[in-house]
């Protein structure tokens, strides 16, 4: 079987990754790779922000400011959860959809093709030794995440990316019969 199919097929999200995250070359290889994603109209409606190292801390500030906004009363396991959230992998990459208008490419296109980028970088990382885990959740949603993160008005966040070495084994990935998604349309 070829190898992109065999890759596509055991494709597995990781959810405890650890030191050492993609180098250099191995994140450009990524970026190649998201910016290939399918894009009507050539309007790359993507873009990309890397937070590793101390920022993943900074980071975590952010999202405990957005939990107490929120949920003054937050117990300390939540508050931990969000300072702690950004640091479960050595790379956090937060894809933003970047929205251009057009009349033939609606909104959802757009946000389409920024998870079709999205999931060309993890499968690129996983290509090169590397896992992934791709979270999204209320910090993703939230105007004052976006704005401590930079986001114009016609930006929104399509997913944060986590990238690392894969801690223990994959899980069990379970079989599912494509009979069960596929059906022929009979006008």
């Amino acid at each position: 079987m070829n190898e992109t199919i065999e890759q596509l097929l055991h494709r597995n999200s990781a959810p405890k990754l650890t030191d050492p995250g993609p180098d250099r070359s191995t994140l450009d290889y990524m970026f190649r790779a998201a910016v290939r994603a399918p894009d009507h109209a050539w309007l790359q409606p993507w873009r990309f922000l890397t937070i590793e190292g101390e920022a993943r801390a900074q980071l975590g500030e952010v999202f405990l400011e957005s939990l107490l906004r929120k949920d003054p009363g937050a117990d300390d396991t939540a508050r931990s959860a969000a300072l702690a959230s950004p640091l479960r992998a050595p790379l956090m990459v937060v894809v933003i959809c970047r929205y251009t208008e057009h009349p033939k490419v609606p909104r959802w296109e757009q946000v389409i093709s920024a998870g079709c980028a999205a999931h060309a970088m993890m499968l690129a990382a996983e290509a090169q030794g590397y896992a992934a885990i791709w979270r999204t959740g209320s910090y993703a949603e939230d105007p004052l995440v976006a704005h401590e993160l930079g986001l114009e008005d016609n930006e929104s966040i399509v997913g944060f990316l986590y990238f690392g070495s894969r801690e223990g084994r994959a899980k069990p990935l379970p079989e599912r019969p494509v009979n069960d998604y596929v059906q022929a349309w009979a006008p």
